[in-house]
């Protein structure tokens, strides 16, 4: 009877083993959800858009229409976008996101102003004709210009980290690089970053 009884607990303790196997094998190879989107709205191109974001990693790039489109992806937990437009000026909020591989793409017409806060994270910012106004605490951020010379005032400064000024030629790392550059366009570039990585590139 106790030999039964001990061959009987093996045998459970092997089907928990290969049960656990089994659970972590199909979390493991569980594939990603698509991107979610969150809020859409109509919005005219040449309109002046504001966001604050929090920590996550992000990508503003034009859409292929005249609306602002938030999609999700990666762990949203609890993240919320809250996206309001009056007119020619928009304002868009996400709030609440995972401190992990919390992911957020941003679509907004091809011709826009854009002012960007974020507190932390990576930021790509795509080829938007516009003035912009780019700062975040720490990360890296990305922004695109296809052409310099649509730029009239370019400023940009890093406390601490690297500055890759691209096509406008000044490019510096450690403590507080900055960039100052005038041309002969009529757009606005600011960018600030606390710490980390700033690339403007072609």
């Amino acid at each position: 009877m106790q030999i039964w009884f001990g061959k009987a607990v093996m045998k459970s303790k092997t089907n928990l083993v290969l049960l656990a196997a089994i659970a972590g094998a199909s979390c493991a190879s569980k594939p990603e959800l698509p991107p979610v989107i969150k809020a859409d709205k109509p919005f005219a191109a040449g309109g002046s858009i504001e966001m604050q974001l929090d920590g996550g990693d992000y990508i503003v790039r034009a859409g292929q229409d005249e609306r602002i489109r938030v999609s999700f992806a990666g762990n949203t937990g609890n993240a919320a976008a809250d996206l309001g437009a009056n007119g020619m000026h928009a304002n868009l909020a996400i709030r609440d996101t995972p401190h992990s591989n919390f992911r957020a793409t941003v679509e907004v017409p091809a011709t826009a102003d854009l002012t960007v806060h974020l507190t932390g994270g990576n930021l790509q910012v795509a080829a938007i004709t516009g003035n912009k106004d780019i700062d975040s605490k720490a990360g890296n951020v990305e922004i695109s210009i296809p052409n310099s010379n649509d730029y009239g005032t370019v400023e940009a400064a890093v406390k601490a980290g690297n500055l890759d000024a691209g096509p406008f030629g000044d490019s510096g790392s450690g403590l507080s690089p900055r960039l100052k550059w005038s041309g002969p366009g009529k757009y606005t570039l600011r960018a600030s970053l606390g710490a980390g990585n700033l690339e403007l590139k072609h």
